[in-house]
């Protein structure tokens, strides 16, 4: 697993920098990272060997810009997820490059930024460097994070300035269409002090069969007294490598809700990490993943508490079918003078078939006395009590076992807050568990 240096060497990365326009501090990281990508290790995810995974061997860097002019012109495959009529403030990507972008007069009056990563760059240069790997995920934790940030190619910078409510749902749709084309997504969700904001996106790939690498980062940053809800869902195609870094960063008396679906077919390494930083902060995470065929799939949730009076909670559901394996790490860690703080989780892996595998690892760290934790953890297969209830109604042993599985992956489905990405997510569910 090689970087080729002859093609995507230093000299590219210069001269696709100046392409982008890029402010010097961006293509400084952007060096440092490429440096830092041939000495850092790979990350180690628990009970999952990854050094045999492409994490570096990519076809092309950039795809041709391809826009639209108005929503109609999208792909179906974006569409279904859109409500055409009611939704302004919308982002669309297609593989590395923004095809339509679009925010509300109402919104720009009050201060919000919302636009793809490199016109923010341009035009909010300075803001964007506040946040942009600093206190969320950091260019140097591991080979990865290195490759991403040498390497960035696309993505979305949300900022809501202070005191200013955003009360429809923000939404980007990733569409990744282009087998020879990487992405190295950046995403970037800031809420400033006093204000809420809801985004949702939707990485989808309409392709059969890839061998593409995707690097997505997320960092989510909410200040004082701030909300945000994230919802994610992640349906890539099959063959491709995905390394997914979702942080979020909450301040004092704010909170950071995730609601993930990962529904990826090829190989998946996530990370999904949430740090209290101020006293009163809150996290909650709930995520839903389906496996099958012969994918491996690893996935660490964790909250860390740092602030006094601190609530962290894990939610994580799997049904895992064929012969896909999925580890489930859960880690609720407790720093010491995090007194008076609250970490929960709860992890479940349904199996539908022999040969398919799951695991789930819950953790809890504690360095702190004055605190309350707990943890539930449990892997099976469906309810032969549950089915046959369902059965002595009427219902067959297949739509019983189908609604047994949708009751079991319900308590995040619902937490979606776009009517369409909930359907969208719905309907892959029973693609994949038929």
């Amino acid at each position: 697993m090689t970087l080729d240096t002859k093609r995507f060497d230093a000299e590219y990365i210069r001269s696709f920098s100046a392409n982008q326009q890029e402010p010097n501090w961006l293509l400084e990281m952007r060096l440092k990272g490429l440096e830092l990508s041939e000495s850092l290790p790979l990350p180690r995810p628990d009970k999952t060997k990854i050094d045999k995974w492409n994490f570096t061997e990519f076809k092309e860097h950039s795809a041709s810009n391809q826009g639209f002019q108005n929503l109609e012109e999208l792909p179906e495959v974006a569409k279904s997820l859109i409500n055409l009529e009611e939704q302004k403030n919308l982002y669309v990507q297609k593989n590395n490059h923004a095809a339509y972008i679009a925010l509300s007069p109402e919104l720009k009056e009050q201060g919000v930024v919302f636009t793809d990563i490199f016109t923010a760059a341009k035009e909010h240069g300075d803001l964007l460097k506040k946040y942009f790997m600093v206190n969320g995920v950091n260019v140097d934790e591991h080979k990865l994070t290195a490759l991403h940030a040498a390497f960035l190619n696309g993505g979305a910078f949300l900022y809501v300035p202070k005191n200013v409510e955003v009360k429809e749902p923000i939404q980007a749709v990733y569409i990744h269409d282009d087998e020879n084309v990487s992405l190295f997504n950046h995403v970037i969700v800031v809420a400033d002090d006093h204000s809420s904001v809801t985004y949702v996106e939707n990485y989808i790939s309409p392709l059969a069969e890839t061998d593409a690498i995707i690097n997505i980062v997320s960092e989510v940053i909410a200040n004082t007294n701030a909300r945000i809800t994230y919802g994610a869902v992640d349906n890539l195609a099959s063959g491709t490598t995905a390394y997914i870094n979702r942080r979020g960063v909450a301040g004092k008396d704010s909170k950071i809700e995730w609601a993930l679906g990962f529904m990826n077919d090829g190989n998946t390494i996530s990370e999904n990490v949430t740090n209290l930083i101020g006293d009163g902060s809150y996290g909650d995470t709930k995520s839903v993943v389906v496996g099958r065929g012969k994918q491996t799939q690893n996935f660490t949730t964790k909250v860390v508490h740092f602030g006094r009076n601190s609530e962290g909670y894990i939610l994580k559901h799997g049904v895992m079918k064929d012969e896909a394996s999925s580890i489930f790490n859960g880690i609720g860690k407790i720093e010491h003078g995090a007194s008076k703080s609250n970490a929960e989780q709860e992890s479940r892996v349904l199996m539908l078939s022999e040969k398919a595998r799951g695991d789930a690892n819950p953790i809890l760290l504690i360095d702190e006395d004055d605190v309350t934790a707990g943890h539930a953890a449990s892997v099976g297969r469906v309810d032969p009590i549950q089915l046959y209830y369902l059965m002595s109604r009427g219902i067959s042993q297949k739509e019983a076992e189908k609604l047994i599985i949708y009751g079991f992956l319900a308590p995040v489905v619902n937490e979606l807050p776009i009517e369409e990405v909930k359907k969208q997510l719905m309907e892959v569910i029973e693609r994949k568990v038929q």
